[in-house]
């Protein structure tokens, strides 16, 4: 009997994900997609404009583009012409990629609530409560000041999003909770109890949900009942709150589980048990995607170094890197032999999966005209741009909205029937052909 439970947990953690339509492609988050993208760029289709900046990813399903903005509108676009459906209008920004399942989609409210909308109508179904929401916040934080009040980061830029399967929704929130709820009623399940906020987006493999909290630790907990199975503790800044945290979401392969972290590596950890197989350090640069993962080799970027990077999945040896010039904040989406992924200075890349090299690259429009000289003619940061303007915390969000002039692609792409759909600062959804 304890051979035949162990072939039962065995199956359970390498089955397939159920197919839906959520961020990074599936609820395993591996940021794979079935058919190739386009191999050279062919032009825009259609660009469909949010009113506020984007840093979601696109859900697709039957024909329909569903997008989530800073403007608070949740978007119902048609696929071929770029044309508007519906909109659903929310009290806040929305930070959450939509998750849709059975005619239902899902997204966590910066209000502090889950909310599940009618895919036809854009009408709520219902609505969960959560106890709140906030960003990640510390004092020290970065090592600005002032040192006597908790800073809000502003690098915190995504919220949960929900993975649906076998009739439950999952998702963390603000209030440092990982919740189970009912998907066709909204009647709370079970929550788990973390150290601090969850943004990350939980990935489901078997019968073990994975996500990662600010505190630092990745959690492996059990689908039906919400008990603990395992922690993994990542790295701590207690003084800097810097080098500390997952924002990457978990993508679970053959029994593996893959992550970045904001400590600067990119772990893979057993499924089964969270001991941890290899970590590979990135010079403390945060890994705030989530890794990709396909045949062997698990794509990711980084933050501060720039690196678009493919580790061997087995041993964590690096096959070979990128460089995007500028942050990267996106994951990666896998189609045919390109993997297509948003940079900070307003571009999208295609990089053959095999070499490494660039296929192809779209840059917004906002980027080519750089109203703020914030980027350099090769694409990369121009330094001088980024000078002090207060010498605290405030200047993170100035930061921010100079990214957002230029259009910055911290949204992560989908590839449907061909076309790459991505998300921009500049406030535009963009699908590529």
């Amino acid at each position: 009997m304890k051979h035949i439970a162990a072939l039962l947990l065995l199956a359970s953690i390498v089955s397939p994900a159920l197919a839906q339509s959520t961020f990074h492609g599936n609820v395993a988050r591996t940021g794979v997609y079935q058919g190739a993208g386009p191999a050279q760029f062919g032009g825009v289709k259609w660009a469909f404009n949010t009113g506020g900046p984007i840093v979601t990813s696109p859900a697709i399903a039957d024909d329909v583009v569903y997008i989530a903005s800073l403007s608070g509108h949740l978007f119902a676009i048609d696929q071929q012409t770029g044309k508007e459906k519906w909109k659903f209008k929310s009290s806040m920004p929305i930070a959450s990629s939509p998750s849709i399942v059975d005619g239902i989609l899902y997204f966590v409210s910066s209000g502090g609530a889950l909310v599940a909308l009618d895919i036809a109508t854009g009408q709520p179904k219902w609505v969960f409560a959560i106890e709140y929401e906030r960003r990640y916040e510390a004092r020290g934080l970065h090592g600005l000041p002032p040192a006597t009040q908790t800073i809000p980061d502003a690098w915190d830029v995504f919220t949960s999003s929900p993975a649906v399967t076998n009739g439950k929704v999952f998702f963390g929130a603000g209030d440092g909770n990982i919740y189970a709820v009912d998907a066709r009623s909204g009647i709370l399940q079970w929550k788990f109890a973390t150290g601090d906020v969850v943004h990350a987006s939980p990935a489901v493999a078997g019968s073990t949900v994975f996500v990662g909290s600010w505190d630092g630790v990745l959690y492996a907990l059990d689908a039906e009942s919400g008990a603990q199975k395992w922690a993994f503790q990542a790295g701590l800044d207690p003084v800097a709150h810097n080098q500390v945290g997952f924002q990457s979401s978990p993508a679970v392969v053959d029994g593996t589980v893959y992550v970045g972290c904001r400590d600067a590596h990119v772990y893979a950890l057993d499924a089964a048990t969270g001991r941890k197989k290899w970590d590979y350090p990135t010079s403390k640069s945060w890994v705030n995607g989530t890794p990709a993962v396909r045949d062997g080799v698990v794509y990711v970027g980084t933050s501060d170094s720039s690196r678009f990077m493919a580790l061997d999945a087995r041993t964590g040896r690096l096959r070979w890197n990128f460089d995007a010039k500028s942050y990267i904040f996106s994951s990666a989406a896998l189609a045919g032999d390109l993997a297509y992924f948003g940079s900070h200075n307003g571009r999208l890349y295609a990089v053959n999966t095999k070499t490494g090299t660039l296929a192809w690259q779209f840059q917004t429009e906002a980027s080519k005209q750089d109203p703020m000289k914030v980027l350099n003619p090769d694409a990369s940061l121009n330094q001088a741009a980024f000078a002090t303007v207060f010498r605290d915390f405030q200047d993170m969000y100035i930061d921010f909205y100079r990214f957002t002039s230029i259009g910055a692609i911290m949204s992560s792409p989908a590839v449907d029937q061909g076309v790459v759909y991505v998300g921009s600062m500049d406030g535009n959804l963009y699908a590529l052909n």
